[in-house]
């Protein structure tokens, strides 16, 4: 008979248990990336994160019969997204646990019960509050680097989700490494050069006063919402959501690493953003327990500024769907490969593509790409 407790996250004590055990189970694991600790913070906190303007959750732990940590779990409710998908959905996520079915069984058990409490119809995940939060369980690529922006995690966990019987697929994605060419290829060159005449489409790069001050953090943004509006899950990012990701993100940005590309025809109307960043990934795993105190914010800048890492990530690229077929992609790595390779940047992360994303992955189609990781958001009807 299983002995698994299950506590819920009622304090701030708590909440930093919860978020302390991913760096207990994971301890000196080569692969995970380790998000940051004030972060996580930030985003599980109910009087921090503005996507509770819109959402719900409850965070919940389980506890062996010797009272020892065993695993912990996110219920969130989305209700924007709900309503935009025509959904009654709780969603799993921040999911952890030990190599035992009874473990997991408990925590799944604990979202089930919460969803069902407030009316929902399915269990999903796992995901975040929003498409910013990482996503998907991966299921290949136990053997790659993670990344900042996406979820590592053991192999036993899809191997629990096949055994617990009741969980199918909803939704996989995909995750490609591309090589960082001696030169911009050929394609990309000719594509720029054209549609710059034809369509009057032009870069633009970006200052800190621009993103600041003259709207463009907010514009960008606005952009990602259009174009991932129709995505698997998509929950449109509120002003204030806006707000918390310019003042989180971009006042350590290299700007030289994200493009605008920009219509003078409808009067300079930005039509597609490339948001860029050196590689994290080596420098967060120094940074102990995710903290940036004593010795992490060395690293981390380090590989901001000084660009001491190998990789890229490519963190957001978004396309307005007029402006797909006239190849303003083609622009933005006409602008970015030359920069990637004054860094010295060998290769790129395209982080998560939904595996029926055909129009995102033939980005790619001109340069050398590994398909090196998978990972499923899974459904249970409750």
């Amino acid at each position: 008979m299983s002995t698994i407790k299950i506590k819920k996250v009622e304090t701030r004590k708590d909440l930093e248990r919860f978020i302390d055990f991913h760096y207990d189970l994971y301890k000196d694991n080569e692969y995970d990336v380790p998000t940051l600790f004030s972060d996580d913070l930030n985003t599980l906190s109910k009087d921090k994160n503005a996507a509770f303007e819109f959402s719900e959750a409850e965070y919940f732990m389980a506890f062996d019969g010797r009272g020892r940590m065993v695993g912990r779990v996110a219920a969130i409710i989305n209700h924007r997204a709900n309503k935009r998908w025509g959904r009654k959905c709780v969603r799993f996520g921040w999911i952890d646990f030990i190599d035992d079915i009874n473990v997991s069984r408990a925590l799944f058990d604990a979202v089930e019960k919460y969803g069902k409490s407030k009316g929902m119809e399915e269990m999903i995940g796992p995901l975040g509050f929003t498409d910013l939060d990482p996503e998907g369980m991966l299921t290949m690529g136990f053997d790659q680097l993670g990344t900042m922006a996406t979820i590592y995690n053991y192999p036993y966990y899809p191997e629990h989700m096949e055994k617990l019987g009741d969980f199918e697929k909803d939704n996989d994605y995909v995750e490609f490494k591309l090589m960082v060419p001696d030169k911009v290829p050929e394609k990309y060159t000719k594509i720029a050069e054209m549609i710059q005449k034809r369509y009057d489409l032009h870069i633009r790069k970006l200052t800190k006063k621009d993103v600041f001050e003259g709207g463009y953090g907010k514009k960008m943004f606005e952009l990602i919402n259009t174009c991932f509006k129709d995505l698997y899950g998509y929950s449109e990012l509120s002003e204030r959501q806006i707000d918390q990701y310019i003042k989180m993100y971009f006042p350590l940005a290299d700007l030289s690493l994200i493009t605008v590309v920009e219509d003078r025809s409808a009067g300079n109307k930005p039509v597609a953003v490339g948001i860029t960043i050196p590689s994290l990934s080596k420098a967060l795993q120094k940074c102990r327990r995710g903290r940036l105190w004593p010795f992490g914010w060395w690293h981390v800048l380090r590989a901001l500024k000084a660009h001491k890492t190998e990789g890229v990530d490519l963190l957001l690229l978004g396309v307005l769907p007029e402006y797909r077929m006239k190849g303003a992609n083609a622009l933005m790595f006409y602008d970015l490969i030359p920069r990637y390779q004054a860094y010295g940047f060998k290769w790129g992360e395209s982080q998560v593509e939904m595996e029926t994303n055909e129009n995102v992955q033939s980005q790619w189609q001109y340069l050398e790409t590994i398909l090196h990781k998978r990972r499923r958001c899974y459904k249970k009807w409750i």
